[in-house]
Parts: C-alpha cells; structure tokens; sequence
C-alpha cells in the first residue's frame, strides 16, 4: 500500500537549528538507539547529521562529487565512504548492512523552477570532476541499490516538483517498484517553517519499510523569522566592494522580494518572515543593510553548525545542496518512534 500526505502539523519536539558539531550527538534530551544508516547523494551531510541528531549511528555514507566527499570527511569521519555514481555500489561486496538506507537522488529535472521535461532522459554533471548521468534515473538506480541492501527503511528526498505535474509519472513508477521490493511506502510533502528550520522549504519524504508498517507525519513548530536570527555582527560571506547596481537593487527592493533580473538569485530578506530557501546559486541579502547574510546567520536558516567545516567550497553552495539537519532530524525522529523503536 501507498499514501500521500500534503500537510504535516502537530509535533511536540524540537531540534535546534543554533548548533555546533562540538556540542555532539544525538540532540539534548534525544536517546541514542544507535540503528544504522547509510547515505548516498551525501553532498556536504546535512541529512547524515539529521540522523545523528535524532540518536542514529551513520555508518557509511556516498557520493560521485570529490569536493564534497572531502568535504563530508572531514566533519563526519565515516566508517566507510564510496566515492562513486551511486549505480557502480551495486558492484560492490562490501556494503554494510543498514537499518536504514537514505538518499537524495539530484533534483534539478523535477524542480518546479527548472527545465523539468526538457532535462528528462538528458545525460548531465552539475561540474567537473563528476561522471556524466541522466538525472530522472538516479532515483530507480538508487532503489537498485536499496534492493540489494534490503535495509528495514528506506528514505528519500526531493523537490515538490517530483509529485506535480507529469513528473507524477515518476512518482508512480516509484511506488509500484516498492511495492514490488515488499515495501509499504508512504509520501509526505513537508514544509521547514513547521519543522523549526528558518527557512522557507518544501520537499517531498518517500518513507518506504518492510516491517509491514505505515508512518505518519505531524509538525507544527512556530515559524523562525528572520529577525529571529539577524546579528548585528558575523562574518561576511562577500568580501568584494558591492557593485552600484547591487547598492541600487537593494535600496530599491522590498524586504521580502527578489532583487531584479539582474541579479539572479538574489532575494532580501523581510525581517518578519521566514528567510527563502536556501539555494546553491542563490544569494540571501540582509532587510536592514547592504549586505549579503553573515555566515552565522547562513547556518541558521540551513541549520548547519557553526563549527562546519566547508574547506574550499562556499557555504552557500553545501548547505543549498544539502538536506537541512533539522528537517532531516524531525523526519528521522519520527521513523524511529513509529517504525524501528518495537520493531
């Protein structure tokens, strides 16, 4: 059996979007189970450390991009990580064996702002040093890989986009390949604003399990604003002059819209709504100053810690292709109560 769920309201816990990696896992007042899991479309591990704040054990995690596998090792110091395209795991003897298996196939084809049907069946890379794939089949080579894991749950992230329009298709061909592998699968269309993430992010949870078990899902914290988290000081993310035509855009811009085709990407920030979503490519300004976001600021509305590590990479760009922690903490708290605590 399947489900859909669009609305998600009612919790009565919260995760900390204000954090560090010293602070340690799991999250204050949250039990260690230690069930395992393993990632794949890792990118920086924001759904990784969702897990560990809820009390998993990440065991192993993979990836096709070297930068972020790098990047990921340093904060997160994996057992096991498979610098490779998630279809070249199905070669492999010695993946371990998970309760959970997670993943957040790229989204780019399904985006609702993207090229959506043009993309489909396209073979693409984001950027060098990364293996040409076709985009819409990441999501049916990582349940290749789920079928020969055969974990108890597993969990995927994508964009709203996945469940509108003809992409429904996908959605459907999703479905019944669970179906086919034993698993119930339920989908859920999740808002961040009432999860605790000071950010205004939708995204899709496919919550498939073999324990003969359905989930559901209920959130209902309070909207973060941006004025929640504003500082009056941190550390700039741009250390350039601005241009004339960013001081103009911006002087001429209302709190709470985007900043003109000329500066794609680039939205102001209102101080009494919750901050935009956090993009790869997009470019957060503050609703009282001139200036892009503090980076202190960037972790909040992402939900990164403090102390991450980014090496050479921008914070922008790992937290933009990364699932929020907080988000990913409420979701896999929520999967261990109703799936895995009696199972």
């Amino acid at each position: 059996m399947s489900r859909l769920f669009f609305i998600c309201y009612d919790k009565d816990m919260k995760f900390n979007y204000d954090w560090n990696l010293k602070d340690g896992y799991p999250a204050k007042g949250v039990k260690a189970h230690h069930h395992t899991v393993m990632s794949t479309f890792a990118c920086g591990g924001g759904s990784s450390m969702g897990y560990k704040l809820a009390g998993y054990d990440v065991v192993a995690a993979n990836d096709i991009d070297p930068q972020m596998a790098r990047i990921y090792q340093e904060n997160h110091h994996p057992k096991q990580f498979f610098l490779c395209p998630v279809k070249d795991l199905l070669e492999r003897d010695d993946l371990p064996t998970v309760d959970v298996l997670d993943g957040s196939p790229p989204c780019s084809t399904f985006s609702l702002a993207g090229s959506r049907e043009k993309a489909w069946g396209v073979e693409k890379k984001f950027r060098e040093g990364q293996a040409k794939q076709e985009l819409d089949k990441l999501f049916f080579d990582f349940l290749d890989v789920a079928e020969k894991m055969q974990p108890k749950v597993v969990i995927a992230e994508n964009v709203e986009g996945i469940i509108r329009g003809k992409a429904v298709k996908y959605v459907n061909a999703i479905v019944a390949r669970f179906k086919k592998m034993g698993y119930n699968i339920d989908i859920f269309l999740c808002d961040g604003t009432n999860m605790g993430l000071p950010q205004m992010r939708r995204r899709v949870f496919f919550v498939a399990n073999r324990l003969g078990k359905h989930l559901k899902l209920s959130f209902n914290e309070p909207p973060i604003t941006y004025g929640q988290i504003r500082r009056s000081s941190g550390t700039p993310l741009r250390t350039l002059p601005y241009t004339t035509t960013q001081i103009n855009y911006w002087h001429e811009t209302k709190p709470g819209c985007p900043m003109g085709v000329f500066l794609a990407g680039a939205k102001k920030l209102a101080l009494d709504k919750v901050p935009f979503t956090v993009a790869s490519s997009s470019m957060l300004y503050d609703a009282l100053e001139c200036r892009t976001v503090y980076k202190e600021e960037l972790d909040d509305i992402s939900s990164f810690p403090h102390d991450y590590n980014y090496l050479d990479a921008s914070p922008n760009y790992v937290q933009g292709m990364s699932v929020p922690p907080v988000m990913m903490a409420q979701v896999a708290y929520e999967v261990y109560k109703q799936l895995l605590s009696d199972e």
